[in-house]
């Protein structure tokens, strides 16, 4: 692991973006420092009686060190990374401040004393180029082009080997770890990584796997909601990063998506996806209780049966307490409420008796485990689920990107662009990309 300083970050960066192979990397020796967005611990009490926790102060881009590799892991230089509400609230400090993860995890050991630092490098979703390899690594080698998931998994946790999921030690990469994906280099376990799509630019290759394998497994795998042909699924906010790719799932897997949206703007972009059917929350009438109002799962019930004929099998869910007594009133006898957050508030309200006479089911579903995140990926590298990229920011933006998360001044899914120098860059099926068409793989940029 011999390294220099910053000069030598530059040399190793410019040998990726200009496409060198494996061999020629490993002759680059890696920088101690480089580029990176973090958060600062003596910063956490800064938004004490503040309203506005604005991430843009807590959010740094400045040199951070390169820490030592383990055998089972992999250093990637990062071309794009995205933006997911973990940033956010990682940024804020809030439910908790994220260094209380990195104090836990510092206890495990010299691999997890390495993340218990006085910073923490954020980031959950990225693409880039393997640049160097632990001793343990088989599969993977320099030179490999790859989507990072962020299930940073213990395989000596024996609950690993029936889920990943279900395994104690799991942890969320770049949010209860350090090293995450804001940042030029990044330092993953390898059954984190994921062959890139082809044909997918590096912001859009880099902005899909948490979202999109969250929403898969939430809806095909088989600890979800395992949706079927002709199911309605209810996917609120279906402009958002999980509703846009719960959207397509949907649809793709031979269900009827009904989205959600909040104006008509967003209604027209989940037309173009082909969701046919489309609530515009706006024109229920519902004041300012929003779907907190009394009648709300009633009028929002009849709205779903108007366009569809019949109430939702599946309710995809992540908004949380504005939504959630909807969700259980909409969601038809035996049906089954997905969901994987709260967005809007954590404590819930609705009325039992809509779920234990109806014998309907809610379904707790967090992240995904390697084998969804795979199969998310191969149909994105097919072709048939597309990125929802809409804004792309350079890393020192990296505060401005996340402030535009938090405020929801965004649809789709937010990028970094991090070692590449602009957008486009990354393609290596022009042909399959031209087959799908720009149209579709930039429908929320426009």
């Amino acid at each position: 692991m011999a390294a220099q300083n910053g000069s030598s970050s530059h040399a190793l960066l410019e040998a990726v973006r200009s496409g060198a192979s494996g061999p020629e990397l490993r002759e680059i020796e890696l920088p101690t420092r480089f580029r990176a967005a973090f958060t600062r611990k003596d910063e956490v009490g800064i938004f004490e009686g503040h309203a506005d926790k604005d991430v843009r102060r807590s959010l740094h881009v400045g040199e951070v060190e390169m820490p030592e590799l383990a055998p089972d892991e992999c250093v990637v230089a990062v071309m794009s990374a995205a933006i997911n509400f973990n940033t956010v609230w990682s940024a804020t400090f809030e439910p908790v401040p994220t260094f209380a993860f990195l104090e836990r995890f510092g206890r495990q050991g010299w691999h997890g004393a390495r993340h218990d630092l006085p910073y923490h490098v954020l980031g959950s979703d990225g693409a880039g180029v393997v640049v160097r390899t632990g001793g343990g690594v088989k599969r993977w080698n320099v030179g490999d082009k790859v989507v990072l998931s962020p299930c940073y998994v213990d395989e000596e946790d024996h609950g690993s080997y029936d889920d990943g999921m279900m395994s104690e030690s799991q942890l969320a990469w770049g949010f209860e770890t350090n090293f995450g994906s804001l940042g030029e280099f990044c330092i993953v376990k390898a059954n984190q990584l994921v062959r890139k799509p082809a044909h997918l630019t590096w912001e859009e290759a880099g902005s899909t796997t948490l979202c999109a394998a969250t929403a898969y497994r939430m809806l095909v795998g088989s600890h979800g909601a395992r949706m079927k042909q002709g199911d309605v699924v209810l996917v609120w906010g279906a402009t958002g990063g999980l509703g846009s790719f719960a959207t397509q799932l949907v649809r793709n897997g031979g269900g009827i998506p009904v989205g959600v949206v909040s104006s008509e703007e967003k209604a027209e972009i989940v037309r173009a996806q082909g969701c046919e059917h489309v609530i515009n929350r706006s024109e229920l009438d519902l004041g300012e209780q929003g779907f907190r109002h009394p009648k709300a799962g009633r009028m929002l019930g009849e709205a779903i049966r108007r366009l569809v004929g019949e109430d939702p099998g599946i309710v995809f869910e992540y908004l949380g307490r504005e939504t959630f007594g909807a969700s259980v009133y909409v969601a038809r006898r035996g049906g089954k409420v997905v969901t994987c957050g709260s967005s809007t508030g954590y404590q819930h309200e609705y009325d039992n008796r809509f779920l234990w006479m109806r014998l309907k089911s809610i379904i707790g579903s967090h992240g995904f485990n390697y084998h969804e995140a795979v199969e998310t990926n191969r149909l994105i590298g097919l072709g048939m689920i597309h990125p929802t990229l809409s804004k792309v920011f350079p890393l020192d933006e990296a505060g401005e990107a996340t402030r535009a998360v938090q405020t929801n001044q965004h649809v789709g899914k937010v990028a970094v662009l991090c070692a590449a120098t602009s957008d486009g860059q990354g393609v290596d099926d022009p042909s399959l990309r031209e087959r799908i068409g720009e149209k579709t793989l930039t429908l929320y940029r426009r």
